[in-house]
């Protein structure tokens, strides 16, 4: 058995520790690191049909797992209902260690990822399934699903960019998608995140988008050519037609707040939904790019800050502050680094 199929083994082993799920994936620095021995927490998200099931089943198993206050308080419904409420629907629990690592899990409800996936509701998730994951169980064929956010996420990230750029230009417009707006990155964030994010999964990028990057070059948006380092280099059409395109593959929900951005409460086509950049009436590829990227910016900033709030509570103080900490150090290394 080689390495990756080893880690892959030791990521799965962890689910026999907690409740089944219907979807699990694993995210961050496990997917890239250049030391396996390296000490770093193991980041998971878990999709369960019914979260408040599925904590009472995990309280009698991880209580530990937990923030003691919410165990004695309220239990799995004081728990479930922060989640919902007060954050974007999702309970984390970091700092857990299970065999000689240390781990954070994220569990959600299903119908809440499915539907943020293709809304992009709170843009919280769906922002993290735009970068690549690895997907340990997937029994509602989420993969599948995801692949309406991936188009969406290239498309929106052609809006912002210029006539002409790099294939790892284009990436890191995608990974910051979901940034715009966060209240983390005013302090508790690398500034480097997205360049270290795109140039450490470079090759996930690739392979995560190159069936929308191929589509968008065979309908003409898009013109690759090779540099010298092997990377492409991308032009692309930035006629209105292409525009109200890429507008067209947005979620409903961005296209709705959009069309609220130019003063129209909710623009709908004959066919009973949400227009399309012609329908929304906007008269250029700057004024479409500039709405979007507000509406985006105002989503991200409300559902991180929910979101901030929900995991100061959930994890206790001591650990809130060893997390905010860690975070705030990250940040302070990347802003004093020359």
């Amino acid at each position: 058995m080689d390495n990756k199929d080893t880690t892959h083994s030791h990521l799965l082993s962890f689910l026999n520790a907690i409740p089944p799920v219907e979807f699990c994936c694993v995210y961050g620095s496990t997917l890239h690191s250049t030391d396996p021995g390296k000490s770093t927490m193991v980041d998971y998200i878990l999709g369960v049909s019914d979260p408040l099931q599925w904590h009472s089943e995990n309280l009698k198993m991880n209580a530990d797992h937990y923030a003691s206050w919410m165990v004695l308080l309220g239990g799995a419904k004081l728990i479930t209902n922060v989640a919902d409420k007060l954050g974007v629907g999702v309970h984390f629990n970091p700092y857990v260690t299970w065999n000689n690592k240390m781990l954070k899990y994220g569990v959600v409800r299903m119908h809440d990822l499915i539907q943020d996936i293709l809304n992009w509701e709170s843009f919280y998730l769906s922002g993290r399934l735009q970068k690549p994951v690895n997907m340990l169980v997937d029994n509602l064929d989420i993969e599948t699903i995801n692949s309406v956010n991936l188009r969406a996420a290239v498309s929106a990230a052609l809006l912002l960019l210029p006539p002409k750029f790099t294939e790892e230009d284009l990436y890191a417009k995608i990974c910051s998608l979901s940034y715009m707006g966060d209240v983390r990155m005013l302090f508790a964030e690398d500034r480097n995140k997205v360049k270290k994010i795109v140039q450490g999964q470079f090759d996930l990028f690739q392979s995560m988008y190159k069936p929308f990057l191929e589509e968008y070059e065979g309908k003409d948006f898009l013109r690759f050519s090779s540099s010298k380092n092997q990377l492409a280099n991308i032009s692309q059409d930035c006629g209105l037609p292409v525009t109200h395109s890429h507008i067209s593959f947005l979620p409903p929900t961005v296209r709705s707040q959009m069309g609220m951005k130019i003063g129209k409460k909710k623009v709908i086509s004959e066919s009973g939904k949400v227009g399309n950049g012609n329908e929304l009436g906007f008269g250029s590829r700057e004024e479409a790019a500039k709405c979007m990227q507000k509406a985006l910016r105002r989503t991200v900033m409300v559902s991180s800050a929910r979101q901030a709030v929900s995991g100061v509570l959930t994890v206790g103080g001591v650990k809130a502050a060893r997390y905010l900490t860690s975070k705030m150090c990250k940040a302070w290394r990347s802003w004093t680094r020359t």
